[in-house]
């Protein structure tokens, strides 16, 4: 049995106006995704436990069977493990956005321009020379992807309530509040003269989703499978480390618009025909369309996941022998909203050889369900979960 996980990240929406009441969901050209949610089962999952915030750390360790109210400590020492740091216990880690901050005070944008990795690469060691370990200092600056970074900084930095930038997009920034937000804000404050030195559409860093690295069991042991996955963001190549899942690089992945999805399919045929048992398929793009307001750039990401990912996909499984897929986003992205929602997101399971009561896969035609935790539903596609 080969078992396949795809996560269209942030991809469940609302009624918008502008589709005459209708989500993204249900206007995209998706015929390859309504055939197998035509024999499959479609209903609700809670991808993000109640009282927690809806980010895609806590949603995608949801969705790798793990329940993020044990396991999540904070979205920035996930990314860390991406980057191969092991924080001591006396450190804590930062997510550090380079960011658009008007004179005004307004979040222009969470994405700062997106920058290229390697342009963004320059600022973050710059940073680092004059703010962190080139200074002298007890931080220190370590570069990620386009505009994900991160901060490590003294355990004592971690008593701070820093806003999400995402959830400020045009709006007015929010500064942390709590015993470190001193510290935390004098950091901000302070890379705009380094960061706006570069030209470039970001103009400082943005410091949030802190917390000290988790301790999570392996993957394999839990489910029995050896498992892989294909991703652009670090969070979930940072799931992958702690978790002991196989990172695919696929050189023309992005975490953008232009994402390469028939390189992210044919990594998930190639693993399995390899010999894996499962593998995780992310794709950032429909998240990111949510976060710009970006209608048309959504219904066009979800359309190329049908396209582009799951014809062939499903063709390449049928050719393997049985298989099973569950397929969901890991939170909400409303259009309208511009940030992540807590509430449940449709889910698809599907088995090659077992027909299910089959349905439709939208946020209105799944309403009326009973949601299922999030974390349960590893356990349903892998029975040895």
């Amino acid at each position: 049995m080969k078992y396949v996980v795809c996560i269209p990240d942030g991809c469940a929406d609302l009624p918008l106006a502008a589709l005459q009441g209708k989500t993204p969901l249900e206007v995209a050209s998706m015929p390859t995704l309504a055939r197998l949610a035509a024999r499959g089962e479609v209903g609700r999952a809670a991808v993000i436990p109640p009282g927690m915030p809806p980010g895609s750390d806590v949603g995608n360790m949801s969705i790798l069977g793990y329940d993020p109210a044990r396991f999540h400590t904070g979205r920035a020492p996930i990314e860390a493990a991406a980057l191969g740091l092991r924080l001591r216990p006396d450190q804590v880690a930062y997510r550090c956005n380079l960011s658009t901050v008007s004179t005004t005070g307004t979040m222009v944008d969470f994405a700062g321009g997106h920058p290229t990795t390697e342009q963004a690469r320059e600022v973050i060691h710059a940073l680092d020379d004059q703010l962190g370990r080139g200074a002298g200092a007890d931080i220190e600056f370590h570069a990620g992807v386009q505009y994900r970074h991160i901060l490590v900084a003294p355990a004592d930095w971690a008593d701070a309530e820093c806003a999400p930038p995402h959830d400020l997009s045009d709006k007015p920034v929010v500064w942390p509040t709590g015993p470190a937000a001193a510290k935390v804000q004098a950091i901000m404050e302070a890379s705009r003269e380094i960061v706006g030195g570069f030209g470039l559409a970001t103009n400082q860093v943005w410091l949030w989703g802190q917390g000290f690295q988790p301790q999570m069991p392996s993957f394999a042991e839990r489910t029995g499978t050896r498992a892989a996955l294909v991703t652009a963001v670090d969070l979930i190549r940072g799931l992958g480390v702690l978790t002991d899942i196989e990172r695919v690089e696929v050189p023309g992945a992005t975490g953008w618009f232009d994402t390469d999805y028939e390189g992210k399919r044919d990594a998930a045929l190639r693993s399995l025909e390899a010999g894996g048992d499962l593998f995780i398929i992310h794709v950032e793009a429909t998240d990111e369309a949510g976060h710009a307001g970006n209608l048309e750039e959504k219904v066009k990401a979800l359309e190329a996941w049908d396209r582009r990912i799951l014809t062939d996909l499903v063709a390449g499984l049928d050719s393997m022998g049985p298989w099973r897929m569950l397929l969901l986003p890991d939170h909400a992205t409303p259009i309208e909203l511009k940030t992540h929602t807590s509430e449940s997101v449709p889910y698809l399971l599907v088995d090659s050889a077992v027909d299910g009561p089959g349905g439709t896969y939208s946020e209105p035609a799944t309403a009326h369900c009973v949601d299922v935790p999030g974390h349960e539903l590893m356990a349903r596609l892998v029975p040895s979960a």
